[in-house]
């Protein structure tokens, strides 16, 4: 069963790649992919638990049997005995194991989607209030090259801003009002992607791989950014000066529909609704660091505010433009296909973590390789199969932060700041490029712009490789042969 659990993602994965051919939507892919492992997890627990692959089984099996030991002197031997018998009936209760897990997994799922959806609708708010037209008016250019490198750097920067879902959310609304063709939307949207995905690598609220290893201290903010900027920044330019000699001619803009030339929004509302949506989108990083919450309450609250205000200025419009201008008739618009997708896919994953193949695979790797750089490189690698948030967790759980003080040899790369954990911060973050699903905003773009799966294998995934091998060796000589 532990290997048919493993056939049936792979099978699911096949299917959402093959989304186009045999016409089923990947949201009902991942749909089925997420809910079927869990099912066949549910239904022989107890034998894939026997095979002791899962962490959190081990953990919880294992503080079982230190509160009976710590218990047992100060007790009689009957009492003990009942006392063993009921720990023993306990760990094999393994239903309510699996629930547990599924209900903690469902917990940093619906983070993720209520952020996405906070995202897109605040999004969708500007879009419908003209806010974007305010930055398309600015962008006069048509040229492919010099477009592709301005919207490249705009990511980039706005990633480690914001994080990369989210830049790649607005960038993805932006060229909606700049493109035209969609083959030719799809290319600049998949290196949005890439250039997201390598702004978001350095910064510490950048991507969630990298929040995670911030929070954990394994990493601080002034090093990340220091050791790990430059290899991102190749990361993302060496794909565009290859396409700078392969793409050619100019973009084509959108005939936009009488409503949307149309200036139905005063100068005012337009000005205030981008001010406020950018605003509520950089002050999500600035709530969770003064109250620790989690991203998405930031996100909600931003939202609530500007559903509030959009309320309030529409309130003695026509009931037409109040559906098309207020929150409530916006969110009809939203895609909730893709967050059906998001959480396929995420349930998928969980569910091979929590029976632990992705503890089985890490620990192959370590015990096979014991190379910092050969560990990340596939760590960042399988970051474009599998979600990088367990792989990152699973390498955390793995290796303990060392002390500066007492690290030799090969535990130094596992110190505060330690080669291991920028690296892993590094490939993590943006060897989900090299395929759509690799990465959050990867699989938004994929569902905000129905790109296909098998085209941009063709057309990105070799240039994303490229790419990601070429930051590695900058962070490899900068380490190793300069010592920065």
């Amino acid at each position: 069963m532990f290997i048919l659990m493993l056939i049936i993602f792979i099978l699911g994965y096949t299917m959402i790649a093959l989304e186009h051919p045999i016409k089923v939507d990947k949201a009902a892919s991942a749909l089925l992919t997420g809910t079927i492992l869990w099912a066949l997890y549910a239904l022989n627990s107890t034998g894939l638990l026997e095979l002791g692959f899962s962490p959190t089984w081990g953990a919880v099996q294992q503080i079982g049997h230190d509160i009976v030991q710590f218990i047992k002197p100060s007790v009689d031997e009957t009492s003990f005995k009942s006392l063993w018998e009921g720990q023993v009936e306990l760990g094999h209760d393994v239903t309510h194991f699996v629930q547990h897990e599924l209900n903690h997994h469902l917990v940093e799922i619906a983070q993720i989607l209520f952020f996405l959806l906070g995202a897109m609708t605040i999004v969708e708010t500007v879009d419908q209030h003209q806010g974007f037209k305010l930055i398309t008016d600015k962008i006069k250019t048509t040229s492919k090259v010099k477009l592709l490198w301005i919207l490249s750097f705009l990511t980039f920067f706005m990633s480690a801003t914001l994080d990369n879902l989210t830049t790649t959310i607005v960038l993805v609304a932006l060229l909606r009002k700049l493109i035209d063709d969609k083959e030719t939307k799809w290319f600049f949207a998949s290196m949005v992607v890439l250039a997201a995905n390598a702004g978001g690598a350095w910064s510490p609220i950048g991507d969630v791989t990298t929040i995670m290893l911030w929070i954990g201290g394994q990493i601080t903010t002034v090093n990340i950014i220091a050791k790990v900027l430059l290899p991102s920044l190749f990361t993302m330019v060496v794909p565009l000066v290859i396409v700078s000699f392969t793409v050619k001619g100019n973009v084509t803009r959108p005939v936009l529909a009488k409503g949307e030339t149309q200036e139905f929004t005063t100068a005012f509302e337009r000005k205030l609704l981008l001010i406020m949506g950018v605003a509520a989108l950089l002050f999500v990083p600035v709530f969770k660091t003064v109250t620790h919450l989690p991203p998405f309450v930031g996100m909600l609250f931003g939202l609530g505010v500007i559903w509030a205000t959009t309320e309030f200025i529409h309130r003695h419009k026509p009931e037409e433009d109040k559906r098309k201008l207020t929150v409530i008739g916006i969110l009809r618009k939203v895609d909730t296909a893709t967050i059906f997708f998001f959480m396929g896919i995420l349930l998928a994953v969980a569910a091979l973590q929590s029976a632990g193949h992705l503890d089985v695979l890490s620990k192959y790797l370590d015990e096979h390789l014991h190379n910092v750089y050969a560990i990340n490189l596939i760590i960042g690698v399988l970051s474009a199969i599998v979600d990088n948030v367990p792989l990152v967790a699973g390498a955390m759980g793995m290796y303990p932060i060392t002390d500066a003080a007492e690290a030799t040899g090969y535990a130094a790369n596992f110190i505060v700041d330690g080669t291991f954990w920028e690296f892993l911060a590094y490939c993590a973050g943006t060897g989900g490029s090299i395929l759509i699903i690799g990465s959050a905003a990867g699989v938004a773009a994929m569902g905000l712009e129905k790109i296909d799966f098998i085209w941009y294998m063709k057309k990105i995934s070799l240039l994303a490789l490229i790419g990601y091998l070429a930051g590695a060796a900058v962070y490899y000589l900068q380490i190793e042969v300069f010592g920065f």
